[in-house]
């Protein structure tokens, strides 16, 4: 998901009926950009830093013959197979070619809409006289245009994940401010009148990460290659960090949508940490609390609560998070610790959570960043919050 000026780009998942013979296609445009990328990064020539890589009339002459032929691709999916590897290829010799050249392993296939695909009284039409049944999808942009398609297939489901050009809605004008501050273990949003917490999924996320690096570290001694070699072991490793990963990226999304709502109900913008010097930060943490942020991601959550605020007209800012849990949010003064993650201002008197201090000078700074954008209040906010003793 993405957005440009004015507009929102999203996906739409369709689901169809699976057919031996469109799967099979899968099979050989997989294989076929594979080619494709492998011919792409071979015939390009180096100049000093950058990359030049061959333009596409003369793609067209070398390969577009070969994908029709040796992969039995139809002539539209030929076109559409050797543009997408060009755009492959350069992204990774724009990366100054490090490591492996990609490889493509999923089925999966990139259709231009009208001339690879159209849709039409309940089934999809694949160019090349493919016919599949459609079995439900999401209505509610139904009246915006069909872009770009990819026909997906795994795990025996076959979808057809369609992009769309959706406007961006009118911007609301924020009465306030909710502050979001991440932390391993919870997720702390709110304002001087309100400060919730969400509880993350990073221990259950990690207990897969720890199970599949176990399988790893076992079968990497030479008596286990054979086992290697059994699809068994490496599916097992794959599930568990599959897991993990849908774990974070479903609680991500749905913890996002429901700041976003938050603040769009209190007519708020969104105030969040800028992460600009995170790994800086990260590497002078222990190893097992550095990889579980890493897993963690704090940029994941930040992504989606992005995109969910453009989603719904609501207001972001960035302020610096350097300090916000030990400074006093009343007098500025320098906290002291009082008891466990509760902190005390030897100046002001002020007491409260840590994470609810953060909070609290989030607010602050992204007041102070925003200037005189705030329109009026239309109920007077609370000076303080209550103490919270559950850590």
């Amino acid at each position: 998901m993405a957005g440009d000026e004015g507009f929102l780009t999203l996906t739409i998942r369709m689901k169809v009926r699976p057919e031996p013979e469109v799967v099979d296609i899968l099979k050989r445009y997989r294989d076929a950009l594979n080619y494709s990328i492998e011919w792409i990064v071979k015939h390009s020539t180096k100049n000093g830093r950058k990359y030049r890589t061959p333009n596409l009339k003369e793609i067209h002459r070398n390969l577009y013959e070969v994908l029709k032929k040796e992969f039995g691709l139809p002539s539209r999916i030929a076109l559409d197979c050797y543009r997408e590897a060009l755009a492959v290829a350069k992204s990774y010799l724009g990366n100054g070619a490090n490591g492996r050249v990609p490889k493509a392993e999923t089925l999966r296939m990139w259709l231009a809409h009208r001339y690879g695909y159209r849709i039409e009284e309940g089934h999809v039409e694949i160019i090349g006289g493919y016919r599949l049944e459609i079995i439900g999808w999401d209505r509610r942009y139904d009246s915006y245009e069909n872009k770009e398609a990819r026909l997906v297939y795994k795990d025996g489901k076959m979808f057809l994940m369609i992009t769309k050009r959706v406007p961006k809605p009118r911007l609301i004008e924020p009465r306030g401010i909710v502050a979001v501050d991440i932390n391993e273990s919870k997720v702390v949003y709110g304002n001087r009148g309100e400060v919730r917490f969400v509880e993350t999924a990073i221990d259950r996320a990690y207990r897969y990460v720890v199970l599949a690096q176990k399988l790893q570290e076992k079968y990497s001694s030479p008596r286990y290659q054979a086992w290697l070699r059994r699809r068994g072991v490496v599916n097992r490793i794959r599930s568990h960090y599959r897991k993990a990963r849908n774990m974070l990226n479903d609680w991500a999304r749905k913890t996002a949508l429901e700041i976003v709502r938050y603040a769009l109900e209190r007519e708020s913008a969104v105030a969040l940490e800028d992460l600009t010097n995170l790994i800086e930060s990260l590497r002078k943490l222990p190893r097992n609390h550095k990889v579980k942020l890493i897993i963690m991601g704090y940029r994941r959550l930040q992504y989606w609560i992005r995109w969910q605020a453009e989603k719904h007209g609501v207001p972001l800012v960035e302020v610096n998070p350097k300090e916000t849990s030990t400074t006093c949010p009343r007098c500025g003064a320098k906290l002291l610790e009082n008891s466990y993650r509760i902190l005390k201002c030897p100046s002001c008197g002020f007491e409260e959570d840590r994470d609810v201090i953060a909070v609290l000078n989030l607010e602050k700074r992204a007041v102070l960043k925003m200037g005189g954008a705030l329109a009026p209040s239309t109920a007077p906010q609370m000076t303080d919050v209550a103490p919270n003793r559950c850590g």
